[in-house]
C-alpha cells in the first residue's frame, strides 16, 4: 500500500527547522498567492508550461504535487512564491524550505521527462510592485535523486505509521456503530440523506428541527460514508464556541463507545485566544515559544497524536501539550491539522479569504467533507468575512503615532480621503466605486508601512498597526469589488461652528468608507467546489432558493426538510394580534406585554424567555416589569457580555428555579443553547424579528431586487422570520418537553408569515379581554 503525501506537506515536515518568525509578514492570502502565480506564469513566453502535474516513488512513498512552471526552451523549472514587504528580511529557514520543494520538484521533472539535469529557479513576486526577484541553480539529476531520496527516507517512518494510523481508522470506521441505543425520531432520515451525499459526492441542504440531535446525526454518517469516498479530512465549521463543544463532546462519544477508532480529532481557536505570551511578537528574539520552535516540534506533535488516540485535541488538551514541549499551542494547531482526521473550527477557518483549511485543502490536493452546523449564519458571517471598513478617525489617530518617515505619505492618503467626502451633503451616500487617486495612495501608505517595519520590527503597534491591517483588508476586498458589494461612504460629525455660507453651520466632519458585501456567493462558491461534499444544517433553512441564491450552492445541490419528532400537543404557540410592536407603537405595547407575561408566570411560574428587537426595548419593558411585579425574579441580557456573564445568565435557569430572562432576538441567547426539560417552559416573542429599516438596509434591498426581484424578502422578511423560529426553538428540546410560545404582534396572524413557521406548531389566536383592542 503506498502512502501519498504532497511535495509541500513532504518538505514541511523535513526541511522546517529554527525559530518561528513572522516578521516577514503579513504573507498574501491564498487568493493573491494564485493571482500572483497566474501574473508570473501569463509573463512567460510559449511554450511555457503552468502547473506541471508530477509525482514520483520511493519504497512504499507517493509524492506528488503540481509545479508552478516549465521552460523546455531554457531547461527550466520554476517555484513562484509571492511576497510582501522587503525580501531581504525573508528569515533564512523560510528560504530553505522553498528550496527543499523546488528541488524535489527538479527531481520529478528529470524523472518524469528523463533529463540529465535541469535550472532552478526560485521566483520570488512581489504583490504589491508586480515585480520578480529570480534566484537560479542548475543541479545535475543525481544530485536531485540523492536529495529527493535523503528527505524521502527521513519521513519514511512516519509516513508508515501514518499507514497504519489510516488502515487502522478506515478498518473501524466500516465497523462504525450509531453511539446510542436507538435514533431519535427523524434522527435516522437526516442521517441516511448525509450519508447518501456524502457517498455520492454531493452538496445537501438539511433542514431538521431543533432538539433531534442534528451534530451527531451529521457526523456519524459522515464518518460511516468516510472509507467508501477516501476521504482525507473532514471539517465541522461552527459560528459559534458552543456549536464546537457540542461536536467535540460527540466525536468523544463515538470514540468511547468504540474505543478501537483511533479518529484524530483537532479544536481549532483563534490565535489571540490561543496566545500564551500576548504583549511578545511571533519571533523567536521575542517569544520564547517562538524561539527554536520547529526544533521541538516533532517531540510535541508525537504527544499530541499519542493522547488524540483516545481523546480529543480541545483546545485546553493542546495548551497542555504545548507546555510540556515548550511550543506556541497556536502554531503547534496548525501543524496537526496535517495529520488529524477531523478539524473542528469556526467558519472562517475555510471560508475566510486567506483560510487555512481551504489553502492546505488546495495545496495538498485533499478530499475532503464539510459539515457547516447551523448553516443559516453563514450568510451573515460571510458578509462580515469579505467587507472592509476604514475609519477617518482611526486613521487620524494612527498619523499620530506614526514615525516621522510615514508622515508625507499618510497626509497624501489624508488629503485623498477628504477628496471623496468634500462634495457630499448626505450624512450616508453609496457611491460607484472607490476613487482610483484613493486606491493609489492607500497602496503607497500600506507599502511604505509595510518597509518601515520590515526595517523595524518592533515599532508598528497600536493604532498604527490596526489601521495597516484594516488598509491591508480594504485593499485586497478593492480588488473583488463588484455587484455582490457596495461601496459606502457615511460622515461622520464631529462639530459645528458658524458659517454663513453654509445654512448658518460649518460641518467639520471625517467620513467611513466601507466595501461591504451584500451576496456572499461569488465569494465564496468555488469554496463548495473545492470540497468532495458539503452539509449544510440548521433547524431554519427556509426557503431554499434564499440560501442557494446568497450563498452560490451547486446547481445540484440536495434538500431535506425532516419532520419534527415533536407532537403538536407538547407545544402551545399563542398569537397576540392586539399587540404591534412596530416602532411607532413601541411606547404603547409596554403595559400589555408586561401585563401579558406577568399572567402567564403568575399561572405557570416557571423559566421563560422573552425576546425583543433591542436593548432598549429590553430597558424600557424590564423598568416596568420590575416596578409592577417586583416579586417575580428576573435576569437581563447586556449589551457586550462576555462568556463569563453569558455563563452566569444561562445558569440561571435549573429544573428548580424561576423567573424571566430578558434577552435580545438574534442574540446569544436565541440560538444554539440547549435549556431542556423544566429549565425552560416558555417564551414570548414580542417582535416580527425583522432588520432594521435604515439607509444601509435600504440599499441592500434595492441591490436584492436587482439581482434576484426579491428585495423586501430576502433583507427584511427571511432574515426576521428566521431569527423568530430560532428564538422558539428554545423551548421543546426533547420528546418529553412541554411548554408555551407567545408570538407578539399583529403581523404574526398574516398568511405570507404563518407559512414560514414549523408546520407541526398548532397555534392559537391568544384570546385576549375585550377590553385590550387592537393597535392601529
Amino acid at each position: 500500500m503506498k502512502y501519498t503525501v504532497s511535495v509541500r506537506a513532504l518538505c514541511e515536515f523535513t526541511a522546517k527547522q529554527g525559530s518561528l518568525d513572522l516578521r516577514f509578514t503579513p504573507a498574501p492570502s491564498a487568493e493573491e498567492g494564485m493571482l500572483g502565480h497566474r501574473v508570473v506564469q501569463a509573463r512567460r513566453p510559449s511554450p511555457y508550461q503552468a502547473e506541471v502535474n508530477l509525482s514520483g516513488e520511493y519504497k512504499h512513498l507517493l509524492v506528488r504535487g503540481r509545479a508552478d512552471g516549465f521552460d523546455p526552451a531554457r531547461n527550466q523549472i520554476e517555484e513562484i512564491k509571492t511576497f510582501r514587504g522587503e525580501l531581504g528580511m525573508m528569515p533564512d529557514n523560510h528560504r530553505r524550505l522553498h528550496w527543499a520543494q523546488l528541488r524535489i520538484y527538479g527531481w520529478l521533472l528529470c524523472r518524469k521527462l528523463g533529463l540529465a539535469r535541469v535550472c532552478l529557479a526560485l521566483v520570488y513576486f512581489d504583490i504589491v510592485s508586480k515585480k520578480e526577484v529570480v534566484l537560479s541553480e542548475t543541479q545535475e539529476a543525481s544530485a536531485l535523486k540523492e536529495y529527493f531520496d535523503t528527505q524521502c527516507e527521513y519521513f519514511l517512518n512516519w509516513a508508515e505509521q501514518e499507514l497504519l494510523h489510516r488502515t487502522l481508522r478506515d478498518a473501524a470506521l466500516i465497523r462504525l456503530s450509531f453511539p446510542h441505543g436507538s435514533f431519535r425520531q427523524g434522527q435516522r432520515q437526516l442521517a441516511e440523506a448525509v450519508y447518501k451525499a456524502a457517498k455520492h459526492g454531493h452538496c445537501l441542504i438539511a433542514q431538521a428541527p431543533t432538539g433531534i440531535g442534528k451534530t451527531i446525526g451529521t457526523l456519524f454518517p459522515f464518518l460511516k460514508a468516510w472509507p467508501g469516498q477516501a476521504l482525507d479530512k473532514i471539517f465541522f465549521l461552527t459560528a459559534k464556541t458552543s456549536g464546537r463543544k457540542l461536536a467535540l463532546d460527540a466525536l468523544m462519544l463515538i470514540k468511547r463507545t468504540q474505543p478501537e477508532l483511533p479518529l484524530r480529532v483537532i479544536e481549532l481557536v483563534a490565535r489571540e485566544k490561543a496566545c500564551e505570551h500576548p504583549d511578545k511578537a511571533c519571533h523567536g528574539a521575542s517569544c520564547p515559544l517562538a524561539n527554536g520552535f520547529y526544533d521541538r516540534l516533532p517531540q510535541a506533535r508525537n504527544a499530541a497524536l499519542e493522547l488524540a488516540v483516545a481523546n480529543v485535541l480541545d483546545k485546553d488538551a493542546l495548551r497542555a501539550v504545548a507546555r510540556e514541549h515548550h511550543v506556541c499551542p497556536y502554531y503547534l494547531s496548525q501543524d496537526l491539522i496535517q495529520w488529524s482526521d477531523v478539524a473542528i473550527g469556526d467558519y472562517n477557518h475555510y471560508f475566510d479569504l486567506g483560510a487555512i483549511l481551504h489553502g492546505l485543502t488546495v495545496a495538498n490536493q485533499w478530499a475532503i467533507g464539510v459539515l457547516v452546523d447551523e448553516a443559516h449564519n453563514l450568510i451573515g458571517r460571510a458578509r462580515s468575512m469579505y467587507t472592509a471598513e476604514l475609519a477617518q478617525t482611526r486613521f487620524q489617530a494612527a498619523r499620530r503615532s506614526a514615525p516621522a518617515q510615514l508622515i508625507k505619505v499618510l497626509d497624501r492618503l489624508n488629503r485623498c480621503w477628504n477628496v471623496i467626502c468634500k462634495d457630499q451633503v448626505e450624512d450616508y451616500a453609496v457611491r460607484n466605486a472607490v476613487p482610483e487617486k484613493f486606491l493609489v495612495a492607500l497602496q503607497q501608505a500600506v507599502t511604505a508601512i509595510t518597509d518601515y517595519s520590515a526595517e523595524n520590527p518592533e515599532s508598528i503597534n497600536g493604532e498604527l498597526q490596526r489601521f495597516y491591517f484594516d488598509s491591508l483588508h480594504f485593499t485586497r476586498m478593492s480588488e473583488l469589488f463588484d455587484e455582490h458589494s457596495l461601496f459606502d461612504v457615511t460622515l461622520d460629525m464631529k462639530d459645528e461652528s458658524t458659517d454663513p455660507v453654509k445654512n448658518g453651520t460649518l460641518r467639520n466632519h471625517t467620513a467611513v468608507l466601507c466595501l461591504r458585501n451584500v451576496i456572499p456567493a461569488p465569494l465564496i462558491a468555488h469554496r463548495f467546489g473545492a470540497a468532495k461534499s458539503v452539509v449544510l444544517f440548521s433547524a431554519t433553512l427556509s426557503p431554499r432558493r434564499f440560501y442557494s441564491d446568497m450563498l452560490g450552492l451547486p446547481e445540484n445541490t440536495g434538500w431535506i426538510d425532516v419532520p419534527s419528532p415533536f407532537k403538536p400537543e407538547q407545544l402551545l404557540v399563542q398569537v397576540v394580534s392586539n399587540i404591534s410592536t412596530l416602532y411607532r407603537h413601541r411606547e404603547a405595547s409596554i403595559s400589555p406585554i408586561v401585563d401579558l407575561i406577568s399572567r402567564q408566570y403568575l399561572q405557570r411560574p416557571g423559566n421563560y424567555l422573552a425576546f425583543f428587537s433591542s436593548f432598549e426595548y429590553v430597558r424600557r419593558v424590564t423598568l416596568q416589569f420590575r416596578s409592577s411585579q417586583p416579586d417575580i425574579p428576573i435576569w437581563v441580557q447586556t449589551h457586550g457580555m462576555n462568556e463569563i456573564e453569558q455563563h452566569e445568565f444561562l445558569a440561571r435557569f435549573t429544573a428548580t428555579s424561576q423567573g424571566i430572562g430578558f434577552a435580545v432576538l438574534g442574540g446569544s441567547f436565541a440560538e444554539g443553547i440547549d435549556l431542556p426539560g423544566k429549565r425552560l417552559n416558555g417564551a414570548f416573542i414580542a417582535t416580527l424579528g425583522l432588520p432594521q429599516v435604515n439607509e444601509v438596509n435600504e440599499q441592500v434591498k434595492l441591490r436584492m431586487d436587482s439581482m434576484f426581484n426579491a428585495g423586501y424578502d430576502y433583507t427584511y422578511f427571511f432574515p426576521g422570520i428566521r431569527k423568530v423560529v430560532q428564538a422558539a426553538g428554545r423551548v421543546i428540546r426533547t420528546p418529553l418537553d412541554e411548554g408555551v410560545i407567545y408570538l407578539i404582534d399583529d403581523r404574526f396572524a398574516q398568511p405570507r408569515v404563518r407559512r414560514l413557521l414549523p408546520d407541526w406548531w398548532k397555534i392559537q389566536r391568544f384570546p385576549y379581554p375585550e377590553k385590550q383592542k387592537r393597535q392601529d
